[in-house]
């Protein structure tokens, strides 16, 4: 079995017999920080309605900005636009919010429910053009995973 599926297999097993959105969150934040080379940051931001911004969850790495307003930096444009975006140099992506200055690529990934896109995973790396196709591949169905057992968020 290679890395991947063994992550896919080992995030399924976190989430599915805990109901708790922020518990299961916690913990994919901490196997995927702990589990893929060369990251510097691993976390969710949730979409407050009522804000109209995604806020900070569970986070493995440096403090991070607690709230970034719908369709700004690369988080609040994926929420946006419902898609991942992969960002092989943060500082040529047009309204970056540097969290942590020493960030050089970013992946972010939608977390949807039948109903809407209620959140963002996150990934950072210090290296340049770290993430990869079968990175975002791996991501996208992890994000699947954690996306389909929340239908009411």
């Amino acid at each position: 079995m290679n890395k991947n599926n063994l992550l896919v297999k080992q995030t399924a097993a976190l989430i599915t017999d805990e109901s708790n959105l922020i518990a299961n969150l916690a913990n994919v934040a901490s196997l995927l920080y702990t589990e893929l080379p060369d990251v510097s940051w691993v976390g969710f931001y949730c979409y407050h309605p009522t804000d109209q911004q995604l806020i900070l969850g569970p986070f493995q790495g440096k403090p991070a900005c607690t709230r970034i307003p719908a369709g700004q930096g690369v988080c609040g444009q994926a929420w946006q636009k419902e898609k991942t975006l992969v960002v092989p140099d943060v500082h040529q992506f047009a309204g970056h919010i540097a969290c942590d200055a020493a960030t050089n690529s970013e992946i972010v990934i939608p977390l949807k429910n039948a109903k809407t896109t209620w959140g963002v995973l996150d990934l950072d790396s210090n290296s340049f053009d770290r993430f990869s196709a079968a990175d975002q591949i791996l991501l996208e169905e992890i994000a699947e995973l954690i996306g389909s057992l929340y239908q009411s968020a």
